[in-house]
């Protein structure tokens, strides 16, 4: 089987963390590709417009898309939507959603040789991990706005109280303040809660 992996050599050291079973064909690029060529494409850094531009010719191939905030009707056909941000990447489970029975089956077949499961959750954006975390940065942003402790002190905290691997602004720097402002927007159409922090807006505009 041969796989296109669409992602910076971080994020492919942190997705193949697990290991590499079986003898598949691996290559990495930093590009979209149609698929022509390749059983499946892991797309870490997916944006709708290079796609557009660039087509899918081949509707064999199986497209895998790091697409936290856009949902599947956002998505060309036969795609896994999964959540590809920092820090959720290097274990043995990877949050995913399709409607698609028999793209399920496939995805998990391809999975399997980064020694990874799908864990199949609702398509709705932020899936579910991501839009937990991202409303506890939004809450460090306001407490960093309220003046009431330093980002080192809150990211100390969360690690030692809450035995987080990072805390809020590290997370932050990890997955990109866009990223985040762009999915608590989404999210706060919805649920005035979610709105993002003004100082994180801020932070997504330097």
């Amino acid at each position: 089987m041969r796989i296109a992996v669409i992602a910076t050599p971080a994020l492919y050291d942190a997705f193949t963390t697990c290991g590499i079973t079986g003898e598949p064909v691996i290559e990495r690029m930093e590009q979209p590709c149609t698929g022509n060529g390749y059983q499946a494409v892991i797309d870490f850094l997916y944006t709708p417009d290079a796609y557009t531009e660039a087509g899918i010719n081949n509707p064999d191939t199986l497209f895998f898309f790091n697409a936290v905030t856009d949902i599947a009707e956002n998505r060309p056909a036969h795609t896994i939507r999964f959540n590809g941000w920092p820090g959720f990447i290097s274990g043995p489970l990877l949050e995913a959603a399709s409607s698609n029975e028999a793209d399920k089956l496939k995805a998990a077949f391809v999975l399997d040789f980064f020694s990874k499961k799908p864990e199949w959750v609702p398509d709705q954006p932020g899936f579910i991990a991501p839009r937990v975390l991202a409303a506890v940065i939004n809450e460090a942003w306001l407490t960093l706005e309220d003046g009431v402790s330093t980002k080192e002190d809150i990211d100390t905290a969360m690690k030692l109280g809450t035995n987080y691997p990072f805390g809020p602004f590290e997370w932050t720097g990890m997955i990109g303040a866009g990223k985040l402002v762009s999915l608590l927007t989404k999210l706060a159409e919805k649920q005035s809660r979610y709105q993002p922090a003004p100082l994180l807006i801020k932070e997504a505009i330097q």
